[in-house]
């Protein structure tokens, strides 16, 4: 609840971006973690070529929509 009180205005504005800031920067973290876990599963070492095409895809498709 302190976060919605935060952006519902009983904190200050460096308050509220303090709290973005942190969330953004746990979603990058997190955003890290499964593109590092896809490109080792499904380009590093797929089962098959085509596999690795489609995990390359897949990667290049979330990469570009994650930084729009």
């Amino acid at each position: 609840m302190k976060h919605w009180r935060a952006v519902t205005g009983e904190e200050g504005c460096a308050a509220v971006l303090h709290l973005i800031v942190a969330a953004r920067g746990g979603i990058n973290g997190l955003m890290a973690e499964v593109i590092e876990d896809h490109i080792r599963m499904h380009v590093v070492d797929p089962a098959k070529d085509t596999e690795r095409r489609r995990g390359a895809e897949e990667l290049i498709e979330a990469v570009q929509s994650y930084l729009k």
